[in-house]
């Protein structure tokens, strides 16, 4: 299923909107420590993109930062007002938002899990998509 572009999104009280121009170039799901932690459940689920394709159309976004393994900050984040996360993985190039921040969420098809290493025992992965106990290559 293709996304309906543009694609549209934002927190739960309102606070913060975006919009993205592209398809996202990756879907998935992040079973890490921290994405257990920020979103309260066993994963994350979310779509990458190229940074030139989003922009933020109304508020301001604060940022929580967590170190990565990669050697470099982790840059998240969330609407102040209401606390919902919102992105991940921000870089220059690219960024990650979280699939249920999302006005329509239903064209949502994960690609690949990853950091399966630190999944919940109780938690169901998918058999029919590539896992990776880290990053994907």
């Amino acid at each position: 299923m293709k996304p309906q572009l543009p694609l549209t999104g934002g927190c739960a009280c309102g606070a913060i909107r975006y919009e993205i121009t592209a398809e996202p170039v990756f879907m998935f799901k992040c079973h890490c420590r921290d994405c257990q932690r920020l979103t309260g459940g066993p994963f994350a689920a979310a779509i990458y993109m190229p940074k030139s394709t989003f922009c933020w159309t109304k508020g301001t976004i604060r940022h929580h930062f967590t170190e990565s393994t990669k050697g470099h900050p982790h840059k998240r984040g969330f609407c102040a007002e209401c606390g919902s996360r919102i992105s991940g993985g921000e870089s220059e190039d690219g960024i990650g938002i979280t699939v249920g921040s999302l006005d329509d969420p239903s064209f949502f098809r994960p690609q690949v899990n990853m950091w399966v290493s630190d999944a919940c025992s109780w938690d169901s992965i998918e058999k029919d998509i590539p896992a990776f106990d880290q990053y994907p290559p």
